[in-house]
C-alpha cells in the first residue's frame, strides 16, 4: 500500500491518498496490436548499427560506466551542478511531513502543471477543507521518490467538490519586443502620414 501524503496546517496534521489521474483513466485508450502472416503477435525489436544485428524486447538497458570505462551503479553516483559542486539531494515527500504554504491564483496559473493526482483525505482536519472551499491555494516543494531537485506542487479545491494535487514547472517566458519602436507626438503637433508603399525586402 503507498505511503500517504502528510500535511501539516494550523499545527494539526492530515493524510490523503493519492491516485494519479491520466488520460487513459479520463478518455480510455487504444491497443494497437500487430500480427504476422501466420497470425502470431509480432514484438518491437531494435536493429543495431551494424544493420544486421537484432535486439529484442528487454535485450538493452542503460549502464553507468566510470571515465576508466568500469561498471557503475546509481547509488555510487554524486549529481553536481555546472562547477562541479555537489547537489544535496531531497527526500522523498511522503518521508516527510508537508508544511502548507499559502498559494495565490497567478502563482498556480504562472506554472505548467505536468501531473495530476486526485487526494482523498484519510482523516479529518475542517479547517484546512473549509480554507480549501473556500477558494484557498496551498503550495509546497513535491519529490514523489526523492532525487536532485524537488517540483512545485499545488493543494486545491476544483468546482466539483474533489481536491488535487497539481505538480509543475515554473513557465519560462521571454519578452520578444518590438521591432521598431512607435514615434511619440507632443502635443500640437500632428502625427506623420503613414507610407503605403509596398517594402520587397519583407516578400
Amino acid at each position: 500500500m503507498a505511503k500517504p501524503l502528510v500535511v501539516e496546517f494550523q499545527g494539526q496534521r492530515v493524510n490523503f491518498a493519492l491516485q494519479k489521474i491520466d488520460r487513459a483513466k479520463l478518455y480510455g485508450y487504444v491497443e494497437t496490436e500487430v500480427v504476422d502472416e501466420a497470425g502470431k503477435t509480432c514484438e518491437l525489436a531494435t536493429l543495431l548499427s551494424d544493420g544486421r544485428s537484432i535486439v529484442g524486447k528487454g535485450g538493452k538497458a542503460l549502464a553507468y560506466l566510470s571515465q576508466e570505462g568500469l561498471w557503475r551503479t546509481k547509488s555510487e553516483l554524486t549529481p553536481v551542478d555546472n562547477s562541479g559542486t555537489p547537489i544535496a539531494p531531497v527526500k522523498s515527500t511522503f518521508d516527510t511531513v508537508v508544511t502548507l504554504e499559502e498559494g495565490t491564483v497567478e502563482d498556480y496559473l504562472a506554472h505548467n502543471i505536468r501531473l495530476v493526482y486526485h487526494l482523498t483525505p484519510e482523516s479529518e482536519h475542517p479547517a484546512l477543507l473549509e480554507a480549501l472551499r473556500g477558494g484557498a491555494i496551498f503550495r509546497f516543494p513535491f519529490s514523489y521518490r526523492g532525487g536532485v531537485s524537488a517540483s512545485p506542487a499545488f493543494i486545491l479545491q476544483g468546482s466539483d467538490g474533489n481536491l488535487f494535487l497539481c505538480v509543475g514547472v515554473l513557465t519560462a517566458l521571454e519578452f520578444v519586443g518590438l521591432k521598431a519602436t512607435a514615434p511619440i507626438i507632443t502635443e500640437g503637433e500632428e502625427a506623420p502620414e503613414e507610407d503605403d508603399s509596398l517594402d520587397f525586402s519583407m516578400m
